[in-house]
């Protein structure tokens, strides 16, 4: 390791206390990981990193039987955030990544006509909970969670688009 790269990691772990930091992957430095909120302040990307960037993700049908146009299609905000994790999943899988590279999320929220048109915070939450900061996928994302007034189709009430980083 280089002397100006070991200074630069002892002069952050000074800034930092120490604390707060976990790594996906060589060079990849999640600030913020060791505290109680389920999500990052930030993180650093080592240059020369391979980066993937999934467009937005939606939910797959969860009951064939419904109208695809309602959020009965697709289920609740919990459900559909599963599925769309569950997705994702997959499409990290296949180019060689996994949820533990992910580094941020871009998450779209519509509100929930049975919650007065309010976003499912908890729910998306509880989603999100079975996939990052668990004891099999300890890394947590940086994040962002915005309600929008809509997405592509009336029943979506989740789209998440996800960033995912290897060093090389």
């Amino acid at each position: 390791m280089s002397t100006y790269l070991t200074h630069a990691l002892a002069a952050l772990t000074l800034l930092t206390g120490g604390m707060g930091i976990a790594h996906a992957a060589p060079g990849v430095v999640r600030h913020g990981a060791d505290g109680s909120s389920p999500i990052l302040t930030g993180v650093t990307v080592p240059a020369g990193a391979e980066t993937l960037y999934l467009s937005g993700q939606v939910p797959p049908v969860a009951d064939n039987a419904a109208d695809p146009a309602t959020p009965a299609a697709y289920g609740d905000t919990r459900v559909q955030t599963i599925g769309i994790f569950r997705k994702i999943e997959g499409l990290l899988t296949a180019q060689g990544y996994g949820l533990k590279d992910v580094v941020k999320l871009a998450v779209f929220l519509v509100g929930d006509p049975k919650l007065g048109g309010k976003q499912d915070f908890k729910g998306f939450s509880e989603g999100y909970a079975q996939f990052f900061g668990t004891a099999t996928q300890p890394n947590k994302v940086a994040r962002s969670t915005v309600q929008v007034t809509a997405l592509a189709n009336p029943g979506f009430l989740v789209e998440i688009e996800a960033v995912a980083v290897k060093a090389r």
